[in-house]
């Protein structure tokens, strides 16, 4: 159920039955020729909404951009600070909290965010305790995508506009995707890219790091779902101690 769509008058008891909100999380960048710059926002989007929906939660409205410090000089790409982001997101949660919600998901589409939303969850877990946080980037998802990946990953933590990333487009929002445009890059990411401040643009011209033409809806299916039951058995279970 969107919240956004609620009225005054009905929302406060629903919130007290549905103890849960879903916030999608998401960015606006370059993800090469075949997906479009608000991948991660309809990826975040969607992903949430299904979680919602498993969970009996409300869906928050998307927050749509996101730290993008990597990506920032490719065209089209929009990014906010670290510190913008953790601010937002306390406010919101405690003004969720406020209301009358127990259990916080936020449903995070973009790596770039990994870090404001970790230190959002820790300050609000210190500034409303009774508030339960989560900060989901496709939990219990490594060994599903070690099973149906046939590409070996370009790095090992980045994923971008590749097999499995273009796989969850094409799972949960195909009609966004245009695979005649796939692309290979499979760039040459060293080591000092996890010691240093690496713009994208030293190692990637397209934004894209793999191989995005074997992509498939199956592995993105494949993918999400699992991950999807982690999340959906971790926020039920906030939900059930929330309310005894």
């Amino acid at each position: 159920m969107q919240f956004q769509y609620e009225n005054a008058y009905d929302v406060k008891e629903r919130i007290r039955s549905k103890r849960a909100a879903i916030l999608p999380i998401g960015a606006v960048e370059a993800h090469g020729p075949h997906l479009p710059l608000g991948t991660d926002n309809v990826l975040a989007e969607r992903l949430a909404a299904k979680l919602a929906e498993r969970t009996d939660s409300y869906l928050l409205p998307t927050l749509p951009y996101g730290q993008v410090w990597s990506l920032r000089s490719f065209p089209g790409s929009l990014s906010v600070s670290n510190e913008a982001l953790v601010l937002l997101l306390c406010d919101i949660g405690e003004s969720l909290h406020r209301q009358g919600f127990r259990v916080f998901a936020m449903v995070n589409g973009h790596l770039g965010n990994g870090t404001a939303l970790k230190e959002a969850a820790r300050r609000l877990a210190e500034s409303v305790p009774e508030l339960k946080v989560y900060h989901f980037f496709y939990p219990g998802s490594k060994d599903t995508i070690a099973r149906v990946r046939e590409s070996p990953p370009v790095h090992g933590a980045y994923f971008h506009a590749c097999e499995i990333e273009t796989s969850y487009m094409l799972y949960l929002a195909g009609e966004l995707v245009d695979m005649d445009k796939a692309i290979c890059d499979i760039p040459n990411i060293g080591d000092e890219a996890d010691c240093t401040p690496t713009p994208w643009e030293t190692f990637t011209e397209t934004a894209v790091l793999g191989d995005a033409t074997l992509a498939t809806k199956e592995k993105g299916e494949a993918i999400v779902e699992a991950s999807l039951a982690v999340m959906a058995e971790m926020v039920n279970r906030a939900k059930e101690r929330a309310s005894g």
